[in-house]
């Protein structure tokens, strides 16, 4: 079902949702690896206002900013670039279809390579386990989406229903360059690598289109925006 431009630009944000800033802002590790960056980058301004002296104050306090709060800043650019990506695709539609298969698989999220003690090249890989989701309709098409596991995901079986964003550079839709992370109805769940919609927009969208607008429950009903 083809959507218009002004949804597909109010279901994927300009700028980071409070998901995707989670998303982005990562574990701990990733938090000082920012706090570094932070730090080095702040070291740099403060070389740079040494050469320029008191004659360039005031452009060494915005470069101070930029670089003091980059920790902060830094998962909001990332999420945003991101978000770019889908919206640089002309076209979108709302697609709904079934679970086809639910598996897992572990895979390789990075390697790094350390030197034992007879001065050979020992490289490990860091695993993770993740839960993968075949999705289809009777018109055909297949997608995966992949996720980190978690508890909940145990409730997903074969044939539920599943409803996502895809994204063309087609008016028809008939190549898909893209696909949003997945909403599952009957579980009130989301799976995806990536959080890329304003979910609450997409809920609203669902029921419209489903005509379910008094349906689902309260705890999941959303303030209404005018209709597209």
């Amino acid at each position: 079902m083809p959507l218009t431009r002004e949804t597909f630009e109010r279901l994927v944000p300009l700028i980071a949702t409070g998901t995707q800033y989670k998303y982005y802002w990562g574990k701990w590790q990733d938090f000082l690896r920012r706090l570094l960056v932070s730090f080095v980058a702040l070291t740099i301004t403060w070389l740079i206002g040494k050469f320029l002296g008191s004659g360039g104050e005031s452009i060494k306090l915005i470069f101070d900013a930029i670089a003091g709060l980059y920790w902060l800043w830094c998962p909001v650019y990332l999420a945003s670039i991101r978000n770019n990506r889908y919206r640089r695709l002309p076209y979108s539609g709302f697609w709904r279809g079934n679970v086809l298969d639910v598996y897992i698989t572990e895979e390789v999220l990075n390697e790094e390579e350390s030197v034992n003690k007879k001065g050979e090249l020992v490289i490990t890989e860091n695993r993770e386990r993740r839960i993968n989701v075949e999705i289809g309709d009777k018109n055909g098409f297949r997608a995966r989406v992949q996720s980190p596991i978690q508890r909940i995901y145990k409730e997903i079986r074969r044939g539920s229903p599943a409803e996502m964003m895809v994204f063309s550079k087609k008016t028809d839709l008939s190549r898909i360059e893209k696909i949003s992370d997945v909403y599952l109805p009957q579980l009130n769940l989301w799976i995806g690598e990536y959080p890329c919609l304003r979910r609450d927009i997409f809920l609203e969208v669902s029921d419209e289109l489903s005509g379910r607008q008094t349906n689902r429950p309260s705890s999941q009903r959303q303030r209404r925006y005018p209709k597209r």
